[in-house]
């Protein structure tokens, strides 16, 4: 299913898409009121096979010493791993982050970043998603793998 798959605004109780709504646009305006927007991240391909988005590097992402503090790309990594997982995982439950482990390969303090996640491991009770961050000359700047538990009893949520 593509990330145009339909664009009907389909939204759980939550206010989150339901499985059928992958527009990348829709996508980006449902998470702009959380961390996604502080770190002005959009989404341009959003299905359960792989999430892309893009963001721009800019001073209110730097460290004190000038280049984007890491916690971005964690950041990024966890944020599309986990829109991924919860495309596949559907109604069938809600996806909860375990593990986060990202590594840093190169600096940025300016320009337009891409990252792309795609499944490793997609199971039962967990699945496991690689994000790979490239800059604006497709050199890689990090790359991050997220494990997440499918959660099919919710009401366990917060307890």
């Amino acid at each position: 299913m593509s990330a145009t798959a339909n664009t009907s605004g389909n939204q759980d109780d939550a206010g989150l898409p339901t499985t059928m709504d992958f527009d990348p646009a829709k996508m980006t305006e449902l998470c702009a009121t959380g961390f996604d927007g502080a770190i002005g991240l959009e989404y341009t391909e959003v299905s359960a096979d792989r999430v892309r988005a893009k963001w721009e590097v800019t001073p209110n992402l730097h460290q004190p010493a000038g280049i984007m503090h890491g916690g971005v790309l964690c950041a990024v990594v966890e944020s599309l791993a986990s829109i991924g997982a919860t495309v596949w995982l559907g109604d069938r439950g809600h996806i909860v982050g375990v593990n986060n482990n990202t590594d840093f390969l190169r600096a940025t303090r300016h320009g337009t970043l891409h990252a792309e996640a795609r499944p490793v491991h997609r199971g039962r009770t967990q699945q496991i998603w690689q994000v790979d961050i490239t800059n604006e000359a497709g050199k890689h700047v990090a790359q991050g793998k997220v494990r997440l538990a499918n959660i099919v009893d919710t009401g366990i949520l917060g307890q």
